[in-house]
């Protein structure tokens, strides 16, 4: 079964049209055979979906669809990166995802588990990356998360 056709099935989303930057930065840069993806944030036809503080304005659980929106940005990123060919991926080697976060809210590996999850259902082991996921004050445009990638292609 291919990633899109798990992503549709498990999800019922499909992967869009790649993000246009929004400053000046490289979406994919390739090291190697690894892929360093920018930032993305829970935008859909690059407006954010998501927009708040979590732990005040939002729940874990937007929290979490946010950052499942992130991770379709990525995966839209990743497929125009690799003309439309996910299957190149070996491994997503570690993911860096930052919560715009309530004072005292410590709940920053449950709301990137949103994203986290996504990957592990699409690349099973090769997908639980190595993870960090930092509380912040502020994300661009009010967003409520921002996640990046490594990837290890073929």
């Amino acid at each position: 079964m291919s990633i899109e056709s798990i992503l549709e099935e498990k999800y019922g989303m499909n992967i869009p049209d790649a993000p246009k930057p929004g400053g000046i930065y490289s979406p994919v840069r390739r090291v190697g055979n690894l892929l360093y993806l920018s930032g993305q944030t829970p935008t859909v036809n690059g407006v954010l979906a998501y927009t708040g503080v979590v732990g005040r304005d939002l729940s874990i659980e937007d929290g979490q669809k946010a950052s499942q929106l992130c991770a379709l940005n990525l995966l839209a990123a990743l497929k125009s990166y690799l003309e439309g060919d996910l299957s190149r991926v070996r491994q997503i080697v570690q993911l860096v995802g930052y919560v715009r976060s309530a004072e005292n809210f410590g709940a920053q590996p449950q709301v990137i588990n949103g994203a986290s999850q996504i990957f592990a259902d699409l690349y099973g082991q090769a997908g639980l990356a190595s993870r960090l996921a930092l509380g912040t004050s502020e994300l661009p445009g009010g967003a409520p998360v921002e996640v990046m990638i490594v990837v290890e292609i073929d």
